[in-house]
């Protein structure tokens, strides 16, 4: 296994759509070792193939809740239903969320409180994860790197403007820029 770069936003496997997985092989299951030792590294509850410059359809996810109970899968050619989203705008200390791929930054976004992921396992075994709350919100996050989206594409204009200056700032927004946990030091 290993820690693999992590690609940082502007890159274009970041920004298109991710293709099906048509095969699960020991090519595939490495990769999902190195995603879970990637995550864990970084550390993060949560990472998509894209990120990792892999343009397939699969994320991992691992969180433990306040009682320590884990709760940690892949899941390989998702689909996604959610809950309607709440109007109003997003409370900045319960609803902020972070992402590996624009490091060290965290904005408000609201996200539907339910959603519920289908997909396959390794084995090819169905999954099923219907879950409220954090959980609802690591899933929409993944799901989202699947489809081209970063969640700082879906921030309120004010949050926009600020991750758009903190790009520009960094020199992010084009392709190549990576970060490797464990070794540089950044804050995601």
């Amino acid at each position: 296994m290993a820690v693999l770069p992590i690609l940082i936003s502007g890159d274009p496997v970041l920004h298109s759509p991710a293709s099906p997985v048509e095969t699960v092989d020991d090519d595939l299951r490495r990769l999902v070792a190195d995603m879970f030792e990637t995550m864990d590294a970084a550390p993060g509850v949560g990472l998509a193939a894209p990120q990792v410059g892999v343009p397939l359809r699969l994320f991992v996810y691992g969180y433990a809740d306040d009682e320590g109970n884990p709760w940690r899968g892949v899941v390989i050619n998702p689909e996604l239903l959610v809950s309607p989203t709440e109007p109003g705008d997003p409370d900045e200390d319960e609803e902020s969320e972070g992402c590996l791929s624009f490091p060290g930054e965290r904005f408000p976004l609201r996200r539907s409180d339910r959603a519920v992921v289908t997909g396959t396992d390794l084995e090819g075994a169905p999954v099923r994860l219907d879950v409220r709350g954090w959980r609802a919100r690591i899933l929409q996050h993944e799901y989202d790197h699947l489809d081209g989206t970063l969640y700082v594409d879906r921030l309120q204009h004010a949050y926009q403007r600020t991750a758009d200056k903190i790009e520009r700032k960094r020199g992010w927004g084009k392709p190549g820029l990576a970060w490797q946990p464990g070794v540089d030091d950044l804050d995601a």
